[in-house]
């Protein structure tokens, strides 16, 4: 959706720009899932990433505007976590395909966060636009996460 913090994602990934430096560019793990039972029964689960990158300069001292949400969406596409965050979402419902017989993405998936620890300063974050400094939330579009989990199978399946 245009609205979507990914939006024109694809179609920077379209000129090639990561073709040279995809090795090891998946070396990490997901730092942590998170289960929320909800009322009625049901459960989400969300992942949760931890980033410790320094976004003011070197002698600056840092605060929370350096975690603002715009400086984050730069950040996240600068890193290419975006990617990994979609990646990371569809392991998890791979995942969650094989431990719950009913799992379904738009049922079970609760989103990423990304959390800039450095910008995060306990209950009084400052928040941008309802957002809180440090945090970069995301939900990946369930029809997304479901299309490549297929792709990810039938690849699999040509080997």
């Amino acid at each position: 959706a245009a609205d979507d913090p990914l939006a024109g994602y694809a179609e920077r990934l379209e000129g090639g720009e990561l073709t040279d430096s995809l090795r090891g560019f998946l070396t990490g793990s997901i730092d942590l899932v998170v289960r929320r039972h909800l009322p009625g029964g049901g459960q989400r689960f969300v992942l949760i990433d931890f980033k410790t990158n320094r976004l003011g300069g070197d002698d600056e001292a840092l605060s929370a505007w350096h975690y603002r949400p715009a400086a984050l969406a730069e950040v996240m596409g600068q890193g290419h976590y975006h990617l990994q965050a979609l990646l990371y979402t569809v392991a998890l419902y791979r995942y969650l395909r094989w431990r719950l017989p009913d799992a379904d993405p738009a049922a079970h998936l609760g989103g990423v966060a990304y959390l800039f620890v450095r910008g995060m300063t306990g209950p009084d974050t400052p928040r941008v636009a309802g957002q809180p400094c440090g945090v970069f939330a995301w939900h990946p579009p369930t029809p997304l996460v479901a299309e490549l989990s297929q792709l990810l199978d039938t690849a699999g399946a040509r080997q």
